[in-house]
C-alpha cells in the first residue's frame, strides 16, 4: 500500500491511496485517530496496518472521508525528519567512476568500504514543491535520484538475514547538492542540507507491497531531458548490508530515512556539466513508488508549490 501526507485545511493530514490510486483514504476510514505519519510508522500495530490495508482495497463509495488526489496537495510523506537524514555516498559503481573524474581522482573499480554522511532536513520538499538555488552561494546545483529507505522499528545489531523485518517502507528522494560548497569544504554535510534541498515522495510503499529486496527502476529528467537510469539492483552496498553495519554499532530510531545512493548521470558527470537553473524542472522517478517533480526557484521569486 502507498501511505501520504497531504494539506487539508492549513492541517497536515496522513492517509492512503485507494488500489486505483485516484483517492487518498483518511486513516479516520480504518477507525485510527491520525497523529501523522512518524507516529504510525514508530507506534501503530500489525492490526493498525492491516486496518489501513483493507481500507486501501474499499471502492470510494464505501469511504466516508476522502479526498480527490489530483486536487490535493501532497506533503513530503515525513515532512520533519527527527533526525538527519542517512546517506549513502557513490553507492553505484559508475557514479563512483564518475565522481572520481569531477574530482581528478584515480577510481581502480573498486569500493572496499560504504561511504556514509548526513543531510540536515529542517523540512522536506513537497514532491511538486520548489527546489531553492541559493545562487548566492553557489552557482553549481546538481541533483541525485535515489531510493529512500524507511526504517519501521528500533534496529540494534541486526544481523543482515534479519534486516527485511526492521524496513517499514520505502520512498523516493532527491539529494540536491550544492556541488561548490560540497568541494570547497571537503566534507558534504553543509552542501547537501541547504533549505529547500530535500525533495521527498510522493508517498512510501510499504516493505510488503513489492518483493524484497527491491530491484526497482530509477530516472531522472531534467527538463524532459533523460539525465540517470539505473536500477536498485546496481547498488554496491545493499540495504540488508547497510542496515546491519550502521547497526552493529548506532541504534537506527523507527523513523530513521536512509538513502541509498545515486547512480551516474548527475549534472556534473556531464562535458561539460550539466548544473540546474533557476526555472529548470527535475523529476526523480523510482519504480513502483512514483514521481517527485520540482522546479528550481532563486530565492526572490515565489516559493509556493505548483502543479
Amino acid at each position: 500500500m502507498k501511505l501520504v501526507t497531504f494539506r487539508q485545511d492549513d492541517q497536515l493530514c496522513t492517509g492512503v491511496l485507494s488500489q486505483d490510486e485516484k483517492w487518498i483514504y483518511a486513516l479516520s476510514g480504518a477507525d485510527l485517530e491520525d497523529e501523522g505519519m512518524l507516529s504510525l510508522i514508530k507506534n501503530g500495530s500489525q492490526a493498525d496496518l492491516d486496518a489501513v490495508r483493507a481500507l486501501a482495497a474499499r471502492t470510494p463509495e464505501e469511504v466516508e472521508e476522502k479526498y480527490d488526489l489530483l486536487r490535493t496537495n501532497l506533503a513530503a510523506p515525513i515532512p520533519f525528519p527527527e533526525q538527519d537524514v542517512i546517506c549513502l555516498g557513490v553507492n553505484y559503481m559508475d557514479h563512483a567512476a564518475e565522481t572520481a573524474r569531477y574530482g581528478n581522482e584515480d577510481f581502480d573499480g573498486k569500493r572496499q568500504y560504504s561511504v556514509y554522511f548526513s543531510k540536515r532536513v529542517n523540512e522536506a520538499v513537497d514532491p511538486y514543491g520548489d527546489i531553492l538555488s541559493h545562487k548566492d552561494i553557489d552557482d553549481r546545483l546538481d541533483y541525485e535520484c535515489e531510493l529512500a529507505v524507511i526504517v519501521g522499528r528500533d534496529a540494534k545489531k541486526v544481523k543482515k538475514e534479519d534486516v527485511k523485518d526492521y524496513i517499514f517502507g520505502y520512498t523516493v528522494l532527491n539529494d540536491v547538492s550544492a556541488r561548490n560548497i560540497q568541494m570547497n569544504h571537503e566534507q558534504w554535510y553543509f552542501g547537501k542540507s541547504l533549505d529547500g534541498f530535500t525533495p521527498m515522495g510522493p508517498c512510501i510503499l510499504t516493505r510488503d507491497s513489492i518483493p524484497y529486496p527491491p530491484r526497482l527502476e530509477l530516472k531522472s529528467f531534467v527538463n524532459g531531458e533523460l539525465r540517470q537510469h539505473s536500477n536498485t539492483d546496481r547498488l554496491i552496498f545493499d540495504i540488508d548490508y547497510v542496515v546491519s553495519e550502521l547497526s552493529a554499532g548506532m541504534t537506527l530510531r523507527a523513523g530513521t530515512i536512509i538513502s541509498m545512493g545515486t547512480p551516474s548521470g548527475v549534472g556534473f558527470g556531464f562535458q561539460p556539466p550539466k548544473f540546474m537553473k533557476a526555472g529548470d524542472i527535475v523529476e526523480c522517478r523510482v519504480e513502483a513508488i512514483g514521481s517527485l517533480i520540482n522546479k528550481v526557484v532563486d530565492e526572490d521569486q515565489d516559493e509556493q508549490a505548483w502543479n
